[in-house]
């Protein structure tokens, strides 16, 4: 029979990659960030892109109403306020599994100052919530021609 030498460092390095395992796999599950857990339950997932024109922001809001939601543009902060309500035609209690999250949440975005905070819109459809900010029109891209000769 062959011995085998224990080393205790690599049962540490087996440890350790085990662990690491654990805390990626439990990173990549979920998609909100340190900050937005401390938030609170439920952050709704947001996506912003810029256009030539404007700033456009996604809000993921499925289950919630247009009643239950605020925005409000104040200081070049966009500040985004509702709350997601549990059905009350099936009491908690009945649930088998509750896998779904609702509450209160509260979304705040610092805006560039070269928007038009006045001239904001919004626009709620099938659980989106598109928030349109246009640039000033000193903050456009403007296309210079250039002369040859």
């Amino acid at each position: 029979m062959a011995m085998i030498r224990w080393d205790p460092f690599r049962e540490m390095s087996a440890l350790q990659e085990r662990m690491n395992r654990l805390m990626s796999d439990f990173r990549t599950r979920t998609p909100w960030t340190e900050e937005e857990m401390a938030q609170g339950g439920w952050v709704p997932a947001v996506d912003i892109y810029e256009t030539k024109e404007a700033i456009v922001l996604n809000v993921e809001l499925p289950g919630v109403t247009k009643e239950d939601l605020t925005l409000e543009v104040k200081d070049n902060t966009l500040t985004l306020k509702g709350e997601k309500k549990l059905e009350k035609d099936v009491k908690e209690e009945s649930y088998h599994r509750m896998e779904r999250t609702y509450g209160s949440f509260m979304r705040a975005f610092t805006l560039p100052s070269t928007v038009q905070q006045e001239k904001v819109k919004a626009r709620f459809r099938d659980g989106i919530l598109e928030v349109t900010i246009p640039k000033a029109e000193e903050a456009r891209p403007k296309q210079i021609k250039v002369d040859v000769g």
